[in-house]
C-alpha cells in the first residue's frame, strides 16, 4: 500500500482487541533463551519484525547480521555475539548505519572485545572480530543516551568470568526498560543488585536456568487505542493480555491517558478503556517512556489539549529524528511542537494557520510510530497515512485491528 484512508467511525466503537505481544520483552527473551542454549520454552512471541529478525539471526550462521532498522537488535545482538566469541558484521538499513553505537563498541571493547568500524567510527557497519576477556569487570556508562546500551550489556553480563558492575553517569533515561531487563534476568534466575540511589548495578557471573515464559501484550501498542478512544465520540475498548502490574515502561499510558479523556479498568482479561472528563492541560516527562510522546502529542493537538514536554532528547535518533517529523506534521493538524527551552521543554498549542488542508495526508518518515500515533486522528476527521505497512515493525496487525472500529480505504 502506498498509503490508506481512515475514516471517522459512523456509529459507536464498541470492540475487544488482542495486542501484538510486546517486542521489548520479546528481544530481552531472546537473548537470554540463546544464553541457555535455546532451552526455555517462550510463548506469545512477537510477530513485530524487529523481534523476529532478532529470532532469526540468533540461530544464522551467517558471517553477515543485518538487522534492517531494529535498534534494539543491532545493540542487543552486538552484545551477544561479542561476549560469545561470533565473528559476524554488523549491518542495517541506511538509516540504522546513522545511529550511534560507539558507546556499546566502547564499552564492549574495555571488556576485550575486538571490534572495527567498517565505515564511520562510532556507527555501524561494524566488525565483530572476536572476544579475549580484558579482566575488567566495572564499566562506566553514560545514563542519559539510550538504555538499549545499558540492557545490552546486562543481558550478556553474567557470562563473563567477572561478571560486571555498571556504573551509570549523568541522569539516566528510560529506566523502566532497565528495570525490565533486570526483572526478566530475575525471573530467569539471575541474582543482581541495583543500587539507584548511587546508579549502580552488579551482576556476579552466574548461569541464566532455562524455564517457561509468557511474553505480555505490548503497552506501546496500547497507546494507539487509548488515543482512539480518547478522540472518539463514543467508544469503548477492551485491550486483552495487558496486566496492571507490568514490567514495561510504556504502561504509564493509563496514567498520561486519564488526563487526555480516558480511563482504565482492570479485568482478568486486560484493561477496559473507557471515556471521561479530559484536562485542559497537561505536562509529562517522558524521560520514562520516550515512545508515547508521539502519539501524546497529537492526540494533545487534536483535542486542543495544551501539552508540556520534557524527556524527549532521544527521539531524534530513534527510526527517524521524531522531533522533526512531529513538528512537520502537526502542521497539517493545525498544531504545531515549540521547542521553548533547546534540547529540553517542548510544548504542543494550536496554530492559527488557516490552511490546513481538509484531508491531510501525513508523511510517515519509516517509522512505524509516526503511523500508528496520527491514525487515530481518523476518528475526527478523514486522514492519509503515507506507507502505511511500516507498522510491521512493531505492531503488523494494527490496520486489521483498526478496520474493526472504522472505515479504511487502501490507495
Amino acid at each position: 500500500m502506498k498509503s490508506i484512508l481512515v475514516n471517522p467511525p459512523k456509529e459507536a466503537i464498541n470492540a475487544e482487541i488482542r495486542l501484538a505481544a510486546s517486542k521489548s520483552e520479546c528481544n530481552r527473551a531472546l537473548i537470554i533463551d540463546a544464553l541457555t542454549g535455546f532451552q526455555c520454552e517462550l510463548t506469545n512471541i512477537s510477530e513485530a519484525r524487529d523481534s523476529q529478525t532478532m529470532q532469526r539471526l540468533l540461530k544464522s550462521t551467517d558471517l553477515t547480521a543485518d538487522v534492517i532498522d531494529a535498534g534494539t537488535t543491532m545493540r542487543f545482538l552486538t552484545a551477544y555475539f561479542t561476549v560469545t566469541g561470533q565473528e559476524k558484521i554488523m549491518t542495517g538499513t541506511p538509516r540504522m548505519c546513522e545511529r550511534p553505537i560507539g558507546i556499546l563498541v566502547d564499552a564492549l571493547r574495555t571488556l576485550g572485545a575486538d571490534i572495527t568500524y567498517q565505515n564511520m567510527d562510532g556507527y555501524p557497519p561494524l566488525k565483530l572480530n572476536g572476544f579475549t576477556y580484558s579482566g575488567s569487570n566495572e564499566l562506566g556508562i553514560k545514563g542519559n543516551v539510550s538504555s538499549q546500551y545499558i540492557s545490552a550489556l546486562l543481558l550478556v553480563a553474567p557470562h563473563l568470568p567477572g561478571g560486571l558492575t555498571l556504573k551509570l553517569e549523568g541522569e539516566v533515561g528510560s529506566r523502566p526498560y532497565i528495570e525490565m531487563t533486570l526483572k526478566q534476568m530475575g525471573f530467569f534466575g539471575i541474582d543482581y543488585k541495583a543500587s539507584w540511589e548511587h546508579n549502580t548495578i552488579t551482576v556476579p557471573p552466574q548461569k541464566y536456568k532455562s524455564q517457561p515464559y509468557a511474553i505480555e501484550s505490548d503497552w506501546s501498542g496500547a497507546s494507539y487505542w487509548y488515543s482512539i478512544v480518547a478522540l472518539a465520540d463514543d467508544a469503548e475498548v477492551e485491550l486483552l493480555g495487558l496486566k496492571k502490574d507490568s514490567l514495561q515502561g510504556d504502561s504509564a499510558i493509563a496514567d498520561i491517558m486519564l488526563h487526555l479523556g480516558v480511563e482504565s479498568i482492570f479485568t482478568e482479561r486486560g484493561v477496559l478503556l473507557k471515556k471521561t472528563q479530559a484536562a485542559a492541560s497537561i505536562g509529562w516527562d517522558f524521560t520514562d517512556c520516550p515512545d508515547l510522546a508521539q502519539t501524546v502529542a497529537v492526540c494533545c493537538a487534536v483535542k486542543n489539549i495544551q501539552l508540556s514536554m520534557t524527556g524527549v532528547e532521544s527521539l531524534k535518533i530513534k527510526e527517524t529524528d521524531r522531533v522533526f517529523a512531529l513538528q512537520e506534521e502537526l502542521k497539517k493538524l493545525g498544531a504545531q511542537l515549540k521547542e521553548i527551552q533547546p534540547n529540553h521543554l517542548y510544548e504542543v498549542t494550536l496554530t492559527d494557520d488557516a490552511n490546513i488542508p481538509e484531508v491531510p495526508s501525513i508523511h510517515t518518515y519509516d517509522d512505524h510510530r509516526m503511523a500508528m500515533a496520527f491514525a487515530p486522528v481518523g476518528m475526527v476527521k478523514p486522514i492519509i497515512i503515507e506507507e502505511p505497512d511500516v507498522v510491521v515493525k512493531s505492531y503488523p496487525g494494527f490496520w486489521k485491528d483498526l478496520a474493526q472500529v472504522t472505515t479504511l480505504e487502501e490507495r
